[in-house]
């Protein structure tokens, strides 16, 4: 690990939280979890303030880890990390028939790897909607180093409330973002609001399989972990995604769970028994450098005080996720395609 990478890690700590306030951050955001007494509706009513805290703190972390783009995807043998990660973002532009010129809404952008993949692949003209100012800044720098800023661009605001005109973007996608909503039918109604009639929305969300049991303790410690670490307030089903779709006015195309199926799972990159040179970063060996590096800076005063605790609840979330993918309750691949009618009688 290279000591400038070290530095850009620990330079980007916190977001846009002052230095000085990033363990009080980190411990507000605990509160809002069950592992540490919270309770869900909180996390609903206070989805702003949680998801913004979530974000600040872990975005240069998976930035560092992850790379630009903060999603899973469905992956081949002998294909990268990265590679799948691209052909997942192809996909959705595939599926939606972007064309050059078409005007498109990116929901929960994150900071902008998709949109700037996406955008070159269809030509088209991206807006990133996202809700937190660091990751927007961030978003814009690599804009301009990819040479894509003139044709798009970030908006900050909340997918909840969105500040566009009805009937303005030409297609929606959102991937692994609307699972931050407090509220499915809240978020779809304003992304069809929002989208031109006779148009489509296409997502990639964060689920819970019909396999997960709600009685059942095990299953409950696996989603409360993947809820603290991922900043969720609650983890949907599929089938309430899709009720939620139609109970917003999309007539749904098709939907289904990529996850079933894929020759390579898609938590393998955070397996702790798995190893890739090309993932190094997401590897056992990998993530132990880094939450000793982590460790070392806080010390040394370079990194703020709550860093660790940071590394500490995605360690947590990582292993919610590969127990989750392993016993198949959870799944962060469920898709689904869906249309705005021509009209509302449709």
């Amino acid at each position: 690990m290279s000591k400038a990478g070290a530095l850009d890690l620990a330079s980007g700590l916190g977001g846009k939280i002052d230095k000085s306030d990033v363990l009080s951050s980190v411990e507000k955001y605990e509160k809002y979890h069950v592992y540490y007494g919270g309770a869900e509706e909180d996390r609903k009513a206070n989805y702003s303030d949680m998801v913004n805290k979530y974000y600040d703190l872990v975005t240069s972390f998976y930035e560092f880890g992850w790379g630009e783009s903060f999603h899973f995807a469905p992956r081949f043998k002998g294909e990268s990390l990265r590679e799948s990660i691209k052909r997942h973002e192809h996909f959705l532009a595939l599926q939606l028939g972007l064309k050059p010129g078409q005007k498109v809404l990116d929901v929960g952008c994150g900071i902008g790897g998709p949109l700037r993949e996406i955008a070159r692949f269809s030509s088209t003209s991206v807006t990133g909607l996202n809700n937190n100012e660091y990751q927007i800044s961030r978003g814009k720098e690599l804009n301009r180093i990819a040479g894509v800023d003139r044709t798009c661009d970030f908006l900050k605001a909340d997918f909840m409330k969105m500040p566009f005109p009805d009937n303005s973007f030409d297609a929606v996608y959102a991937i692994e973002a609307t699972c931050h909503a407090p509220d499915a039918y809240g978020c779809y109604s304003e992304i069809y609001r929002v989208l031109k009639p006779g148009q489509c929305f296409a997502a990639y969300e964060w689920c819970m399989t019909d396999a997960f049991n709600p009685h059942d303790q095990e299953h409950q410690k696996i989603k409360s972990e993947i809820e603290i670490g991922d900043g969720l307030p609650d983890i949907r089903s599929t089938g309430q995604c899709i009720d939620a779709l139609k109970k917003a006015g999309f007539e749904v195309i098709w939907s289904k769970d990529l996850a079933v199926g894929s020759p390579m799972p898609w938590y393998l990159p955070l397996d702790t028994t798995h190893f890739s040179l090309n993932s190094f970063r997401l590897t056992a060996v990998g993530r132990f450098f880094t939450r000793n590096m982590v460790k070392a800076l806080e010390y040394l005063g370079v990194a703020p005080k709550g860093s660790q605790r940071v590394q500490d609840f995605l360690e947590k979330a990582a292993q919610g996720l590969v127990e989750g993918g392993r016993k198949e309750i959870f799944t962060p691949l469920f898709f689904f395609f869906a249309r705005k009618p021509h009209s509302d009688s449709q």
